[in-house]
């Protein structure tokens, strides 16, 4: 059985995000502003219309893509304006899971099998509004993308017939409550649309009414209920909080069963404030809101480990970590965090990009340009190459140290972050 997922859109058209595809009313200036209601109202997942229409437009258009894909805490589909190879490799860099092949168009048809060899069937969709031309292309489709973006929501009974795949109905205008009979169809994954735009904050309401008629959708579903936990003498858990991409940690705080409740339920963390005596929702006021990835309990089942993405500062005081006050620290025998000292290294380089300093060798090679920074990659390259073929690691180590140093001067160039890196990694 499918989990049905709730998906917004963003119809995005010269910068501003409009109404619909053929509605260029702007509903939103800055697209930004949605991602961010969406991530707090436990959508599922965002679909992105390029709407653009020459190529300076498009490049704009996925300038605004790759911010909105390192904004949303949930996965980001591109579609629009496709029309060869490199415009589905564009779309995938800047961030979005998967990209719509739009197989109304002829020539889509068939990028969609030079593209699914190149990224992946899982990295492709397709979208029609045509069950014709479904049912027509059928095996290709089956063959070359993971599933189905329909854009006619009167089609549903006979695309499902037509094709074995799994599809996101666009729905623009509906009845809530006709959200289940679309979901009771088996190979229906989800619905997003202005339907879906429009309610956004009644998402969490509509997953509760899914689950009270049998109907998958995604939430956390705890292992541990409130019971199974050994409480302090106030009847509460304390919460150890860290950065799931880096390990750092972060803040403490404490638990009731309510705010334990209603952490599993929005995926936002919520916290019993002790001297307030009420639940607190991280983030309700500051906007520095955590995402939550995963919670665990300790063996004694008296402190849990909250994996959260974090946005901004998780201290009041505005440091990233409540964790600043060093007390003692034995020098020469702590060990690194690799992202974070490429972090740290890649930070001195952005800097010196901005506020160059007077014999900095980075910031030669940002003067001499990205002919030189490539030359000097090369060489370097070149040097891992014949160190490899000597006796020993450490020359190795060293080559790849200067070659990373170089690679990062580049990603500083031309503006891509370890974030970015690190996340195409582990989709690949």
């Amino acid at each position: 059985m499918l989990v049905k997922k709730f998906v917004p859109c963003i119809y995005l058209y010269n910068g501003h995000a409009v109404r619909r595809l053929t509605d260029l009313s702007v509903v939103e200036t800055d697209p930004l502003r949605l991602v961010n209601l969406y991530n707090e109202n436990g959508a599922d997942g965002l679909v992105v219309f390029d709407m653009s229409q020459e190529d300076r437009e498009h490049e704009e258009a996925l300038d605004i893509i790759k911010e909105i894909c390192a904004t949303a805490e949930m996965e980001v589909t591109g579609a629009g304006n496709i029309k060869r190879l490199e415009d589905v490799k564009k779309l995938l860099y800047a961030g979005c899971r998967r990209a719509v092949l739009d197989c109304a168009k002829e020539s889509n048809i068939a990028l969609a099998r030079e593209a699914s060899q190149r990224f992946g069937r899982d990295k492709l969709l397709a979208s029609c509004d045509n069950v014709d031309i479904i049912a027509r292309n059928r095996g290709l489709l089956e063959d070359c993308v993971s599933g189905l973006l329909l854009q006619n929501p009167h089609q549903i009974r006979e695309t499902q017939a037509a094709v074995q795949l799994p599809f996101l109905v666009e729905v623009n205008q509906i009845a809530l409550n006709k959200l289940m009979e679309i979901f009771a169809y088996e190979n229906v994954c989800g619905v997003t649309g202005n339907t879906i735009n429009d309610n956004y904050r009644d998402i969490l309401a509509l997953k509760g009414l899914c689950k009270e008629n049998g109907i998958l959708v995604e939430t956390f579903e705890a292992a541990l209920q409130w019971d199974d936990f050994q409480k302090n003498p106030e009847g509460l858990l304390p919460v150890i909080v860290q950065d799931y991409r880096t390990g750092e940690v972060l803040m403490m705080a404490y638990m009731n069963e309510e705010a334990y409740g209603q952490t599993i339920r929005t995926g936002r963390m919520t916290y019993y404030s002790r001297s307030r005596r009420q639940l607190w929702l991280k983030g309700e006021t500051s906007g520095h809101f955590q995402y939550l990835k995963s919670l665990a309990a300790d063996c004694d089942k008296d402190t849990l480990l909250a994996r959260v993405s974090q946005v901004g500062a998780a201290c009041h005081t505005g440091s990233r970590s409540c964790f600043f006050n060093e007390i003692v620290k034995k020098q020469g025998e702590e060990t690194a965090n690799p992202l974070q000292v490429f972090e740290e290294v890649f930070d001195v380089i952005k800097d010196r990009k901005l506020h160059p300093k007077e014999g900095s060798y980075t910031n030669y090679l940002f003067d001499k340009g990205i002919d030189k920074i490539l030359k000097k990659l090369g060489e370097e390259a070149t040097e891992i190459v014949i160190a490899a073929k000597n006796p020993g690691a450490n020359e190795v180590k060293y080559e790849i140290s200067d070659f990373l140093y170089h690679m990062m001067v580049l990603m500083a160039e031309k503006d891509i972050s370890w974030e970015e890196i690190t996340t195409e990694l582990a989709n690949r």
